[in-house]
């Protein structure tokens, strides 16, 4: 039309400009925002509560403009919501499965209907995020509300979870642990991140209106992750789940250290992933959909561009072809163009070359999308990648080398790669130490199948049915740690006030108490200080017998023997890995007199009762045995099809060993628990590192002459003695040990809560003074549990066109 202002389609797209109409898709989520006069309250017991004298904490968007204000809510307002989140718990949990699922049902449709809303909230605070995602989620979690009771039996759910995500964080992330939470029957507090706070507030909002109970889903907002902690101080906390940025988990773990309450985290933002192209990928679509994924959307982690030699020239002709014309990428401040600048400048100084689609501007908070050619492995831009629009480019020669490549980073969080042969893609997914592996594609996810960290990646797993068990416990069993006040420690001095140590006196082997010794790498030894400690009879008074005082080298030694071990047996099929658990349940009942008698002058148990204790211990390590080729014991795969990928596909979730384990053993039991936990390692492909109790460690190291003599391979099974805390110390600060399970003190639950945060570990805790386990019980739901406490999952997409 003459004289007309309106641009054309080729005009928009020329500028890259939205369509003047546009400025007014907002009006839904500013009709919500205005009718809250743009202050949010906290939501507590159904509604929105706005408490006078609070601080309140802005919303800004990129342009320095206010968006809301929040509120950050101080201690009263925490016991008012948890006295909620109770109640709400009581009357959540009461109803029939059918009953919440129908609820969570409900939602679908109120978010259908205002959807639009959702989504322009999300936009205004620069946290998008689709309602069909979110519809995705809703549908699958009431279908397992649905059926909670018919196929998770004897699993009854935790009662109040806490779940707090970082400023950085996505509100699909969020949603991904409230929704899990309340389809098994919890009633949830959220803390959400700035970015994440008005969203949340209005799903609240949404859901209560959809008929959720009030006290049932509450939101409380803050200032930063420090109200995380202070939630968790509450003693209805059950749980605590966080996810979001590496450091803000960090913060939370350790301010929640001794609180008595269990805190898992999964680190989703700033991981390092490879994107492996083998020769035979489909070049093209390779190189597309890598700078669709470095450079176009939006950034939580950090690609790293991993290309086989034979190929790189022609990966990087294309990538120069593609990348012609892109347009600079904003950054959030100039401190971050200085930290690229010094990166880019950097990794040319070691030999990478740039791929840029323009000049960098010389002084601006932007940098254009750049490649760093043949980085080196130890570069920065690799180990730690800076905030920019950068992806490094390294080059492998063999398949093998690719995954050595790939197992690079010491984030496990997923990986990409990118063949046009199967029988190589499944062989590096399987060799690849990530929770998530797509082949042929990148960032696809479903809530069907699970999302587990490995290495330095999480503790936890969300989606999937695995991803269900984290909000339940067994329904013969409580919470494992008694809820209390953090103690006032030195973390530092723990574990050094060791007890005494002595040397043996050989001179009269006739009448020395005996000696025994400690079995590290398939051999028994003394510790490497050669002391020892004294181990008294029941009545404590004398000494019954001399064991190994082992520490920090002892622990490393073992370390490195089952980590040259573990992945060798972790390949082992699951019928020979139930064999050598027959064979030493088999040589456990023919030592049985020989053991039952440590157990016997150790604990003054009688005769009978010592070998009762054995005749369980060696009909445990049968259970495990049987368990180890089945759907529980072995490496189920369950195929699935992902109707949510833009193209037809599958995919298959399995079960993993974790790799080395420390296992510090209660003094219950001390036969019967040690084989329970024992048999949940090996069973399921880890390595051990085992610490007898200090109380009654005959009967441990009395068993290494049953381990001597299986045929499970040397420093499979590694068994120090000495003093618990000192060796807890020392199984904390390595490296290598992915979980800890522990049977000890409060101080050391504390510690370890402290202190196993860099790398991150799996942690199962009790505090010994409370324990409660029978370990005589051999019902299936506690053997599940261990079991699940030993393995972490593994996702596989395969699009099919």
């Amino acid at each position: 039309m003459a004289g007309s202002s309106t641009k054309t389609v080729y005009d928009i797209f020329q500028s890259m400009d939205y369509d003047p109409a546009a400025s007014s898709s907002t009006a839904t989520a500013q009709a919500w925002l205005d009718h809250h006069s743009h202050s949010l309250g906290l939501f507590i017991d159904g509604k929105f509560v706005q408490p006078a004298d609070r601080q309140v904490h802005s919303l800004v968007d990129s342009k320095g403009g206010n968006i809301c204000n929040t509120v950050c809510a101080v201690e009263e307002d925490i016991s008012q919501c948890a006295s909620s989140a109770i109640n709400g718990f009581k009357t959540w949990s009461g109803l029939t499965c059918y009953q919440r699922a129908k609820v969570l049902l409900r939602v679908v449709n109120v978010l259908g209907q205002h959807g639009k809303c959702v989504s322009e909230l999300c936009n205004l605070c620069e946290n998008s995020c689709s309602p069909s995602t979110l519809v995705r989620l809703l549908q699958y979690y009431s279908s397992w509300a649905q059926l909670r009771d018919t196929l998770i039996t004897n699993w009854t759910p935790l009662g109040v979870v806490e779940v707090v995500v970082s400023d950085d964080c996505s509100l699909y992330s969020l949603v991904l642990k409230v929704l899990p939470a309340l389809a098994m029957g919890n009633s949830v507090i959220v803390v959400p991140g700035q970015s994440t706070a008005p969203p949340a507030l209005l799903l609240a909002q949404l859901f209560v209106g959809a008929g959720l109970p009030a006290g049932v889903l509450n939101v409380l907002t803050g200032r930063d992750i420090s109200l995380g902690a202070k939630v968790a101080q509450n003693q209805s906390i059950r749980y605590v789940t966080y996810s979001g940025n590496k450091q803000d988990g960090v913060t939370l773990c350790k301010a929640t250290a001794g609180m008595g309450v269990s805190v898992t985290v999964s680190p989703c933002i700033g991981a390092t992933c490879p994107f492996i192209i083998f020769e035979s990928a489909d070049i093209d679509s390779a190189v597309d959909e890598v700078i669709e994924a470095a450079f176009k959307k939006r950034k939580e982690i950090n690609w790293v561009l991993c290309v086989q030699e034979s190929v790189v020239d022609s990966v990087v002709v294309r990538l120069q072809l593609r990348m012609a014309g892109m347009k600079c990428v904003e950054l959030h401040s100039n401190a971050d163009r200085v930290l690229v600048d010094a990166t880019v400048q950097e990794a040319q100084q070691q030999g990478a070359t740039l791929i840029q689609s323009c000049p960098a501007p010389p002084s601006d908070a932007q940098y254009p999308p750049t490649v760093l050619c043949r980085s080196a492995p130890s570069s920065p831009c690799v180990v730690s990648p800076s905030p920019g629009p950068l992806l490094p480019l390294m080059t492998f020669r063999s398949n093998t080398e690719g995954v050595t490549l790939g197992n690079h980073s010491p984030h496990g969080q997923a990986a990409s790669i990118w063949t046009e042969d199967l029988t190589l893609a499944l062989e590096t997914a399987k060799s690849l130490s990530v929770g998530s592996v797509w082949v042929n594609s990148h960032s696809v996810s479903d809530p069907c199948l699970p999302i587990s960290g490995h290495k330095d990646s999480g503790t936890c797993t969300d989606g999937g049915q695995e991803g269900l068990y984290q909000f339940l416990h067994p329904s013969s069993t409580s919470s494992s740690l008694p809820r209390s006040a953090p103690l006032s420690m030195d973390y530092i001095k723990f574990g050094t006030a060791a007890s005494p140590a002595i040397i043996p006196d050989d001179s009269d082997p006739a009448s020395a108490p005996k000696p025994y010794l400690q079995f590290v790498n398939g051999k028994t030894c003394k510790s490497e200080s050669g002391c020892s400690l004294t181990v008294q009879p029941p009545g404590g008074s004398g000494v019954l017998a001399y064991c190994p005082d082992g520490g920090r080298k002892d622990v490393r030694n073992a370390v490195e023997a089952a980590i040259k071990v573990q992945p060798g047996w972790m390949k082992r099929s699951p019928s020979v890995r139930a064999q050598s658990l027959y064979s030493l349940a088999k040589g456990l009942e023919a030592k049985k007199q020989d053991i039952a008698s440590s157990i016997h002058i150790q604990t003054g148990l009688s005769m009978v009762e010592a070998e009762k204790e054995v005749d369980l211990s060696t009909a445990r390590l049968s259970d495990w045995a049987a368990y180890c080729d089945k759907v529980q014991g072995g490496t189920p795969v369950r195929l699935v099809t992902f109707p949510p990928m833009p193209h037809s596909g599958s995919a298959f979730s399995l079960p993993e060993a974790l790799g080395v384990v420390g296992i510090v053993l209660p003094d219950k039991n001390p036969l019967l628990s040690m084989v329970t936990l024992l048999g949940a390692a090996i069973t399921t492909g880890n390595a051990v590192v085992m610490v007898p109790s200090q109380k009654y460690p005959l009967p441990a190291l009395a068993f290494i002459q049953v381990l001597q003599s299986s045929d499970l391979p040397a420093g499979l099974v590694n068994v120090i003695s000495g003093n618990r805390d000192q060796l807890t110390v020392a199984l904390a600060n390595h490296n290598v040990i992915k979980a800890i399970w522990y049977w000890g003190s409060a101080e050391g639950c504390q510690y370890l809560q402290y202190t196993c945060t860099v790398p991150l570990k799996m942690l199962c805790l009790f505090c010994q003074k409370d324990e409660e386990k029978d370990w005589t019980l051999s019902h299936p739901t506690h053997l599940e549990e261990m079991w699940r406490n030993a393995v972490q999952w593994k996702s596989v997409w395969i699009p099919s066109a």
